[in-house]
């Protein structure tokens, strides 16, 4: 195909795709799809050979959250009947790192739950990070808590972080379909206020909420401008007792061409398989190591994950290796900060876009197999007494 042999071309130039191409690999047909996924894989090879970064998550605080995101189970109202605890002690925090850096983590995610920090969280959450540093070399820690303040970003990166995460989420236009207690522009606020402080953002998004091609294309663009070192791409878990419970739109061929496209327009980022992996890719998610080349070890923040040894033999069979703390993950211009100098985009500037139909494609309107079964609250790990899955 011509429109992938460009693509390839595009990203190994680092050169942004058009929007008409990011739309057209999203509207490719299964039996085009191997194709795509070899082209992407192409590009991927190139900025990350067969490496695969380990991420391992751990929630600090659980549920309770104020805010009304509707994909969310720690939401505001939400009868889900999730693990609910308040923070984690640095010692408890540092123990559930452990297992997951024991198990071939190199990124410890500190995650907690509420609209954002107060400075006194933010002391919290540094005696952690002091905690997980003296204890493990070489780990990085990037911190997940909301909405910052100014300073905020600062005080964080001089206590040891090395990231922060703050996804957007889903395009800007849709954003308050989803949420309405605060803002699209407020995400992008504290991902901006990361990269000031000198911090590696970490953004990305959620699909399979019913959002049109157009949306994700959207936040996709949105994530290259904001040049977040990482792009997480979860896949939504209907999760019952939240308001998209009944959000099944997503099939494992849906998966893989949202994870093409995403690594297409960024294709030099750290590209995450995210929450949602197991529900949706299946079978398939060895596939999906192609086009990603990172992924979370075990559970996730409410909702279980695949065994900790089942992600370390399906990377090893598919042919990748688990990359190790001795090595850098992004590509030597990224690692260096070059694309980050004024606030820009890494790679050529965005193309003017031609005004799309909004009109879900076919694929995002029906509703699918509701896979219930492959939905499961965590019962195990931080929180608990039982041994973290990793």
């Amino acid at each position: 195909m011509d429109l992938l042999n460009t693509l390839v071309d595009k990203g190994l130039r680092r050169e942004l795709p058009t929007r008409e191409e990011a739309l057209a690999v999203l509207a490719t047909s299964d039996d085009d799809l191997l194709d795509v996924v070899a082209a992407a894989g192409k590009v991927r090879r190139h900025w990350f050979g067969r490496r695969v970064k380990l991420n391992y998550l751990v929630n600090l605080k659980s549920g309770l959250c104020p805010e009304d995101c509707s994909y969310c189970s720690q939401r505001l109202g939400s009868t889900t009947g999730i693990l609910k605890y308040s923070w984690l002690g640095p010692d408890e925090a540092s123990q559930a790192a452990a297992a997951g850096l024991a198990g071939g983590a190199k990124r410890v995610c500190l995650v907690a739950s509420g609209r954002g920090p107060t400075d006194r969280d933010v002391d919290r959450v540094a005696g952690t990070i002091k905690a997980i540093k003296e204890q493990n070399e070489g780990v990085e820690v990037c911190a997940c808590l909301g909405l910052l303040s100014d300073g905020q970003a600062e005080r964080l990166r001089e206590a040891g972080a090395d990231a922060y995460n703050h996804n957007l989420n889903t395009s800007e236009a849709t954003y308050g379909d989803i949420t309405t207690t605060h803002t699209y522009a407020d995400r992008v606020d504290t991902v901006q206020k990361a990269h000031a402080a000198g911090l590696s953002a970490c953004s990305g998004l959620i699909a399979g909420m019913g959002e049109s091609d157009e949306d994700l294309v959207d936040v996709v663009y949105s994530l290259r401008e904001l040049d977040p070192d990482s792009v997480p791409v979860n896949f939504l878990i209907p999760v019952e007792g939240t308001p998209l419970a009944k959000e099944w739109h997503l099939t494992p061929q849906r998966c893989l061409r949202i994870l093409a496209m995403v690594r297409f327009v960024c294709p030099d980022v750290e590209v995450r398989i995210a929450g949602g992996r197991e529900v949706h890719l299946r079978t398939m998610q060895p596939l999906a190591l192609h086009l990603a080349n990172s992924i979370f070890l075990g559970d996730y923040l409410t909702t279980e994950g695949q065994a900790g040894q089942a992600d370390l033999e399906m990377i090893a069979d598919a042919g990748f290796e688990v990359e190790g703390t001795d090595q850098v993950t992004l590509p030597e211009h990224r690692a260096a900060g070059g694309c980050h100098e004024g606030g820009g985009a890494c790679g050529s500037a965005p193309q003017a876009s031609t005004p799309q139909d909004s009109t879900p494609q076919a694929s995002t309107s029906q509703i699918n197999e509701a896979r219930t079964d492959l939905v499961a609250v965590r019962r195990r790990g931080a929180g608990t007494d039982l041994a973290p899955n990793a």
